[in-house]
């Protein structure tokens, strides 16, 4: 569920402004009555507004989400968007500070002049849950004789109406009948339980037991790792041999174990956790400091240490290392300001966001984030179908060091963890620019509680260059502006922080970017530089970027779920391979460059490494536009990067990891939609004995031929650490595109026709 301000959050906003004490009072109401004045710069930042003053033209610029003000001191009007508005009370200045009378920010921000965001009239079925309806879900349950008191959640969602119902409401604007159901699935003990519950009908329609499967780790999971660790004379004593004799200062990150078939002497049934540690000293970045060589396996059941693994003992790295900039001087900036004068080209409705020709449901799930749906392009007056569904799918950062405290280390983020539930607020004009509108959204917590989420997801509209140029020679130029539309969100997940993009071309293009940055995890050794003696077998599994710290080369690995329906739900796999081949027409030349053009017609065939200098479409065969091509949409999984490439994991065929996954090997997998196929990863992938998700959804081979299909782009960079990234790493990019191949008859962005030519 999402909230903004231009609704309840402004309503918010404005009583606690006008709650502001002030004891001047000051000019009268235009319609008589005494204003009530408050101190500008104070109620504008408790409503969240911007305020900057122009001392040249002495004038105030405020914004707030959509809204562009335009505001001079005594002027009895001001321009919103563009559009003059009378005011009941001007701005009035004492001294150096501005005020306000009480009702100035419902009189202008709650004009009307503001269209960013629209009532929603029909709610869309796809619309998350709403903090209410979480809180009734739970309660279903929770009156169930099946329910135990010690019951966490790991999931609560909407139960999906019909594909088919969905795209008829977005094109026909026929109602879902569908009554809105919540599936939620639950963890007692290491149990799962998955139930389905109709919130109209107040009753619960399934609920089943999952032999077999570990939930996710859940936040409290993080605090019990912590206070088993606390209460440990054990670990106590081993921290000494580190030389760590106060265990309050350890700060502990609890991992997944991974599935090594008992080889690591863990029984797979336990629900287990492994935790390595870090010494806090005062620098802010305990990940500059870790207690090498030393893993706790927690039991997370009997919430007490199984074991504890120990190797040679590395000194703990001691030389603090802030990434905050305390002990910097930061480069200063002069302002660099984005301004929409005359408002936002971008309007959302409810959870439908419309620019330009596009439209698209947006919302946020627990365990994969952002989730793009029913997405469509208007087509000079058609609206026409392009992605019924798009989203992270899963992803994975395995680690290539064998070594005692990192050879289990390959994190499924979003599955064992849930990327969603870790989403990082985001901070206007740095993690995105000032034009940006922030939405808030709220998703459930373990306890089943609805968990709000200030400014979890970003939407702004950026230049991105030219879209076109020509210069004819002796003639006017012709240029237009490339315009994108970004929706950004982030998930922090232990040291990592990972950003994504989903961008919007005018042109028909969808881009997915993903950015790694944060802080490496990084392993204690001997040497300090690569003199040293020890440096050859310290670096032998990564770089030395700090003295005693090196950074391990491991790879970060992403699967986004596209559920394409290219102007209709009947698609097919186009393979186009470029090729040269010899000349057989005459003349001088002796070969030629052809496309050799192919369909796949199976899941098995589909499941590929991606070969950029080939060309793979989801084609619609029973569509052509106006030249007889059928309408497509071309599937890039690499579009550049600054690291190498993940064309499959770094490891040998006989790994435990290929026992259970099979997405990160290949770039490119399609298979046949089925509504419960939703993660690459499979359903419940922590401590899995074997692949649940891409390899078991399309073992059966189905045929994809004329069929509805879903593409898996896998893409990513295995990351090389280099000094460059210490103590803090700029983001490194993953650019992938998913681009219209003959979908349209002529360029897109030339604008309608004047006349039927």
């Amino acid at each position: 569920m999402r909230t903004h301000s231009s609704f309840s959050a402004r309503k918010t906003a404005l009583a606690m402004a006008v709650a502001l004490v002030c004891a001047w009072q000051s000019p009268a109401f235009a319609h008589g009555g005494e204003a009530h004045m408050v101190p500008m710069d104070k109620a504008m930042a408790e409503f969240g507004a911007d305020v900057q003053w122009d001392d040249y033209a002495g004038m105030f610029t405020l914004a707030k989400d959509g809204a562009f003000v335009k505001a001079k001191p005594g002027a009895k009007t001001v321009v919103v968007n563009g559009k003059t508005l009378e005011l009941q009370v001007p701005i009035v200045m004492k001294g150096k500070e501005a005020f306000i009378s009480d009702t100035f920010i419902n009189d202008v921000f709650q004009s009307g002049l503001d269209q960013t965001f629209q009532v929603e009239k029909r709610p869309h079925p796809l619309n998350a849950l709403s903090g209410d309806e979480i809180k009734r879900a739970v309660e279903i349950v929770k009156a169930s004789p099946d329910f135990k008191p010690n019951t966490r959640f790991t999931q609560i969602s909407l139960a999906e109406p019909e594909k088919a119902k969905v795209w008829d409401f977005v094109l026909n604007g026929t109602a879902v009948d569908t009554p809105r159901q919540v599936n939620i699935t639950m963890l007692v003990g290491r149990e799962i339980i998955e139930s389905r519950v109709d919130l109209n009908e107040k009753k619960v329609l399934r609920w089943e037991a999952i032999p077999g499967a570990h939930g996710m780790v859940l936040l409290d999971d993080f605090a019990t790792v912590q206070q088993v660790i606390d209460a440990s004379p054990e670990y106590a004593e081993a921290l000494k041999k580190h030389g760590v004799t106060d265990p309050k200062k350890v700060i502990t990150t609890p991992l997944t174990v991974g599935f090594f078939d008992g080889k690591d002497g863990l029984k797979q049934e336990d629900r287990l956790l492994k935790v390595i540690s870090y010494l806090d000293v005062g620098d802010g970045n305990y990940w500059a400091h870790p207690i090498e060589n030393l893993v706790a396996v927690v039991d997370l059941e009997q919430k007490k240490i199984q074991k504890i693994e120990e190797g040679p003992v590395v000194p703990v790295p001691l030389t603090p290392r802030p990434y905050d900039g305390r002990d910097r001087i930061a480069p200063g900036h002069k302002p660099l300001e984005i301004v929409e004068p005359e408002g936002k080209n971008y309007t959302i409705t409810g959870d439908m966001v419309h620019w330009q020709n596009w439209d698209f449901h947006l919302s946020l799930d627990s365990r994969v984030g952002p989730m793009i749906s029913t997405v469509t392009y208007n087509d000079n007056g058609k609206k026409r179908q392009v992605m019924y569904q798009g989203s992270l799918g899963g992803m994975i950062v395995p680690y290539g060091d064998p070594d005692i405290g990192w050879y289990f280390k390959a994190y499924l983020d979003s599955g064992d963890y849930g990327m969603g539930t870790l989403t990082s607020p985001l901070v206007r004009g740095k993690d995105a620019p000032s034009n940006a509108v922030m939405l808030d959204e709220t998703i459930p917590d373990y306890t089943g509680e609805p968990m709000k989420i200030p400014r979890a997801i970003a939407i702004f509209e950026r230049y991105a260059g030219p879209e076109y140029k020509h210069q004819e020679m002796g003639k006017p130029n012709v240029s237009a502006e490339r315009r994108e539309l970004v929706v950004r969100w982030v998930s922090t997940v232990g040291n990592y922080d990972y950003i994504f993009d989903w961008i919007f071309h005018e042109n028909g293009t969808i881009g997915i970017d993903a950015g790694a940055t944060g802080i490496e995890a990084v392993k204690g050794v001997q040497a300090k530089t690569m003199h040293d003696p020890s440096a050859k077998d310290d670096t032998k599994y990564g770089t030395l970027i700090d003295h005693n710290i090196v950074g391990t080369t491991h790879q970060h690995i992403y699967n986004f779920r596209l559920d394409l329906d290219v102007d209709g739900i009947n698609n097919r796999l186009v393979a186009m391979d470029p090729e040269v081949k010899p000349n057989t027409a005459g003349g001088p030349r002796t070969s030629t460059m052809q496309v050799n053009q192919y369909t796949i017609d199976s899941e098995q065939q589909a499941a590929q490494k991606f070969d950029p200098g080939t060309i793979r479409l989801l084609s619609n065969t029973s569509k052509e536009n106006r030249m007889g091509n059928p309408v497509s949409y071309q599937i890039i999984p690499y579009a550049g990067g600054t690291h190498p490439v993940a064309s499959g994991a770094k490891f040998a065929p006989d790994e435990w990891i290929y026992h259970r996954l099979s997405f990160m090997d290949k770039q490119l997998w399609v298979t046949r939609y089925h509504p419960d196929e939703l993660y690459p990863e499979g359903k419940y992938p922590n401590r899995s004995a074997h692949d649940t998700g891409l390899g078991q959804y399309s073992k059966d081979n189905e045929s994809l031929d004329n069929q509805d299909d879903v593409v898996w782009m896998t893409t990513g960079t295995t990351h090389v650490a280099r000094a460059e990234e210490w103590p803090m790493m700029p983001t490194e990019w993953v650019h992938t595109l998913l681009k219209p191949w003959n979908f349209f008859d002529e360029t897109p962005t030339l604008g309608k026709k004047k006349d039927n030519q």
